[in-house]
């Protein structure tokens, strides 16, 4: 069952990837809907990441 859920995203990781590079190329409306929606998701886990090795270092959050 994990393994099925473990597929699930990794298919939907490869097909938001997808849709970036079609949308880029000019794709239709929807492709471009899941391509940013895609890079808006990449850009919330980049920043959960960077705040949690904030908080394991020590640094305060208020640093860039």
């Amino acid at each position: 069952m994990i393994g099925l859920v473990l597929l699930g995203v990794v298919a939907l990781a490869v097909g938001g990837c997808a849709c970036v590079v079609w949308a880029e190329r000019g794709g239709p409306r929807w492709a471009r809907a899941v391509a940013a929606m895609t890079l808006a998701a990449g850009e919330l886990v980049r920043h959960s990441g960077k705040n949690r090795r904030r908080q394991v270092n020590g640094t305060p959050s208020g640093d860039d």
